[in-house]
């Protein structure tokens, strides 16, 4: 399947700690992760009482935060960030709030059920979640060492994510806030996380997807360990629908990547691909197969530890969505595993 055409207004992405204007008040930033996707795009807008709103933060590490003390003693040293707004609750993108909300004194701003479970993530450390997430790797058939390994790491979100906040103000669907004195609309993205915020300025026709739609790759849609029936895959097709209906000529600045222009076609090719991708699973499962066994017909390359996790989540979520249409059915061997069959 052909990569859409796409067109990228700014095809160089900053050095970290440099900011670059991408429409007048709006600046974008690119911060380094320590991971395969070794990048985070986060944004700054211009504020009433200049100051700005910054949405996401990087991850919690040393190498974000001396980057944020070179911005905050030099681009930035004028105008203090009054709002922290945060679309998800992933590391690389809430990683550094606590942080940056108390040296601050900044709100942080997020829907609730990413603050929510944010919260709860960084807060429980039992081994009993570290052991239900092995448990859910041994039943889709990974080997026994590598469910291990899971369990022996423990709460690596914590070490990623500074201490949160006690409390977040809180926005839904379809609220409209005003920054700079321009409305940007919150469309809540599903799919990728539970309740992502992207935000709209009609008026400039700029969108901040944030993970929901990016210009290289598809975003991770993945079952997790907490939550193993659900069906993320549905949730992310219904908002790509509604993304969808977004004027063509959109601005669209993802969280990874570089800002392009092309919103419509990008939205189609994603739609394409896990069409795809459900296709494959329907013909590997003619017999029983496990996740792990959908994961590599799916995934021709070496996976290090943190891929062959969203790995297992993104071959789950394909299955887990023909079950609930109806077209396969899971059973549990006798040595725990899943399968998968057609019905």
């Amino acid at each position: 399947m052909d990569a859409p055409t796409l067109t990228y207004p700014h095809p160089t992405a900053p050095e970290p700690g440099v900011p670059v204007e991408v429409a007048p008040g709006l600046l974008w930033l690119r911060f380094p992760l320590p991971m395969a996707l070794n990048h985070v795009n986060l944004w700054l807008i211009q504020d009433n009482d200049d100051g700005w709103t910054l949405v996401d933060t990087g991850i919690g590490n040393a190498a974000s935060r001396a980057i944020w003390e070179t911005l905050l003693a030099g681009p930035l040293q004028d105008k203090p960030i009054r709002r922290v707004l945060v679309t998800h609750m992933h590391p690389d993108h809430i990683g550094l709030a606590g942080w940056l909300c108390e040296r601050f004194r900044a709100p942080l701003t997020m829907t609730l059920s990413e603050y929510a479970t944010a919260r709860a993530t960084w807060s429980d450390d039992r081994p009993e979640v570290a052991a239900a997430h092995a448990a859910f790797y041994r039943a889709a058939g990974l080997p026994a060492e590598a469910a291990e390994m899971v369990e022996a790491r423990g709460n690596v979100y914590r070490r990623g994510v500074s201490p949160l906040p006690v409390s977040a103000r809180r926005i839904r669907d379809g609220d409209t806030l005003a920054i700079g004195g321009r409305p940007w609309r919150v469309i809540v993205g599903e799919g990728h996380a539970g309740e992502m915020a992207c935000l709209y300025d009609a008026g400039r026709g700029i969108l901040i997807s944030a993970d929901q739609v990016l210009p290289k790759i598809s975003p991770n849609v993945s079952v997790w360990p907490s939550e193993p029936e659900a069906d993320p895959l549905a949730d992310f097709l219904r908002s790509l629908s509604v993304l969808r209906q977004l004027p063509a000529e959109t601005l669209v600045l993802p969280s990874h990547g570089l800002p392009f222009f092309g919103l419509v076609e990008r939205i189609d090719w994603l739609a394409a691909h896990h069409a795809e991708r459900l296709a494959l699973t329907r013909e590997v499962c003619r017999t029983p197969a496990t996740v792990a066994e959908l994961m590599a017909a799916m995934f021709h390359r070496a996976l290090d530890r943190q891929q062959m996790m969203f790995a297992v989540g993104e071959a789950t979520a394909h299955l887990n969505r023909l079950v609930a249409a109806g077209e396969l059915a899971r059973e549990t061997g006798t040595d725990g595993v899943w399968r998968y069959r057609r019905v």
